[in-house]
């Protein structure tokens, strides 16, 4: 009698496991009068959320001084803001803090640079550019609009139940086209994302028409388009 070496028998093992795997496979049915399809919910709304960044920059031989310029600005700065800060209407942060050495042609250090970054947020525009006018030891850096979680949950919800009805609809539609009088739901998958229209600040420009520090700076919001895909596969019946 012959004797297989052990290797030789977990080779014969795996393809006959394969070989049972496989048929077991085939005798499975297929799915038939299956469809696969999507839709869409778009919904349009003006953006409700202001970011404003303010900015200092300082430029010196000595790294600790450059650094405790900054420091001074910002502090001086967040004071001011948090005077008229009020939660979900201004909120005030800190941003981005950096010291960088400052190379020479001849490829050494001669002095330091630095930047530091405050961050105003919120839903109430006058109140949020009003207080940027009155920091003095920062300039305007940046501006961004956005949708505040309260009006994105709303509109993504209104933006579903769009895509939900389209999806149905659609489905019922095409099943009549292929000559079933229904269908059921097999799977479904929900994705939502929003599309910002940035609108050009006009930065200071009331501030150096009248003078004061206390100027409110005119800043314009846009539009986001709120989008849900609603997209699987329905079983045609």
């Amino acid at each position: 009698m012959t004797l297989f070496p052990h290797a030789a028998w977990r080779a014969v093992a795996t393809a006959l496991a394969i070989t049972a795997c496989s048929a077991s496979m085939a005798a499975e049915p297929q799915p038939q009068n299956v469809l696969q399809l999507s839709a869409t919910g778009t919904v349009e709304v003006q953006q409700d959320l202001l970011a404003l960044s303010l900015t200092a920059t300082r430029d010196g031989s000595d790294a600790a001084t450059v650094q405790a310029q900054l420091k001074a600005a910002l502090e001086t700065a967040l004071n001011e803001a948090k005077k008229t800060a009020l939660a979900g209407q201004l909120d005030v942060r800190t941003g981005q803090f950096g010291l960088y050495p400052r190379y020479g042609t001849d490829g050494r250090i001669n002095g330091w640079q630095g930047s530091a970054e405050l961050v105003l947020e919120g839903r109430d525009f006058p109140r949020i550019t009003q207080a940027a006018a009155r920091i003095q030891t920062m300039t305007m850096g940046n501006v961004s609009f956005g949708l505040s979680r309260e009006q994105r949950a709303k509109v993504e919800g209104d933006a579903q139940s769009m895509a939900i009805e389209r999806f149905k609809a659609k489905a019922s539609e095409l099943a009549r086209g292929f000559g079933f009088s229904g269908y059921a739901l097999r799977e479904v998958s929900v994705n939502a994302n929003d599309q910002g229209f940035p609108q050009p600040l006009r930065m200071l420009s009331a501030r150096a028409k009248t003078g004061a520090a206390d100027a409110q700076l005119p800043v314009e919001a846009g539009r986001s388009t709120v989008i849900v895909t609603v997209s699987g596969s329905v079983q045609m019946r």
